[in-house]
């Protein structure tokens, strides 16, 4: 059992953010007794001056020495860090980059010890082991702004409990796609063979960071997010309900038999996505016109 949350304010741009941190740690406060494994978060739409946001971890005795490295391999690739922030091993860095993305990811994931959480244009993933409010504390997410995001909180019932196991997925190499997910795939090692013989690269063990590279493919070879879901409800097998995150989107799919729970409420300006409806109350005063999405749906929003 895992909870997920999800809110986009459609009428919000990179000028005009919300405060995307702060309501994602309310609601997935309210859902912390589905998890407290961890809890992770994206934040999308967010200001940035740069190119691109970069999200790293490392647990190495020697982090500064780790990061010293992942800057310089960095540099290597002919990017310039215009700025950078590490605490307990995790690192923010804002990136001038006119390369390739993929090679940008592949020397960081090749530098030793460090985890590569996530490349954004506009958005970043925050994630750590614990409940929202003590990862709050430790990283300040609340102060976070943006146009939408999505959250998590994790009961490991497969995968390790680690920070790199932590919702949300990124899709590597590709920019500003994250996935969180409740539920089980069972074709999980069967599609992971059939990405990795193309090229693709995994980093973690989890079912779920199929589904963020699945749908960064789809989308890559020209789909739309709302096609990129409706063809994931026959290509993915198992149980699930997962929200997606990309640079404008929001969205979410519910397989066949729609056993992992999942509520909506939508106003002319807001969305707000939730396993759980005390998860809306911990934000708005009234939850109006609130739906529960049923068997095989597919529903996608843009800013």
């Amino acid at each position: 059992m895992c909870g997920i949350s999800g809110i986009m304010y459609k009428k919000s741009s990179d000028r005009d953010s919300a405060p995307i941190g702060s309501e994602l740690v309310k609601m997935l406060d309210a859902l912390a007794h589905r998890g407290r494994d961890s809890t992770g978060i994206t934040i999308a739409g967010e200001k940035t001056a740069e190119d691109y946001i970069v999200r790293t971890w490392t647990n190495a005795e020697q982090a500064s020495d780790v990061m010293a490295k992942a800057e310089e391999a960095i540099i290597r690739t002919g990017a310039v860090v215009a700025s950078s922030t590490y605490l307990n091993g995790f690192g923010r860095l804002t990136v001038n980059y006119e390369g390739k993305v993929s090679d940008l990811a592949s020397a960081l994931v090749n530098t030793k010890g460090i985890e590569l959480h996530s490349i954004g244009e506009s958005s970043e993933i925050i994630k750590d082991v614990g409940t929202s409010t003590s990862i709050d504390t430790i990283h300040q997410i609340s102060r976070f702004r943006g146009t939408h995001g999505i959250g998590h909180v994790r009961m490991a019932t497969e995968s390790k409990i680690d920070i790199n196991h932590a919702h949300p997925f990124w899709a590597y190499p590709f920019p500003d796609v994250t996935v969180v997910h409740n539920g089980q795939l069972t074709n999980y090692h069967k599609l992971k063979h059939m990405y990795e013989d193309q090229g693709h690269r995994f980093q973690t063990g989890n079912d779920s960071e199929i589904i963020a590279v699945y749908l960064a493919d789809k989308l890559a070879n020209g789909d739309t997010l709302d096609s990129a879901l409706q063809q994931s409800l026959n290509d993915l097998d198992g149980t699930f309900t997962y929200l997606v995150s990309t640079r404008n989107g929001l969205g979410y799919a519910k397989d066949q038999w729609a056993a992992k729970p999942l509520v909506a409420m939508e106003t002319d300006d807001i969305i707000a996505l939730a396993s759980e409806e005390i998860a809306l109350h911990s934000i708005f005063d009234t939850v109006a016109d609130r739906v529960e999405p049923q068997e095989s749906e597919v529903m996608t929003w843009s800013v």
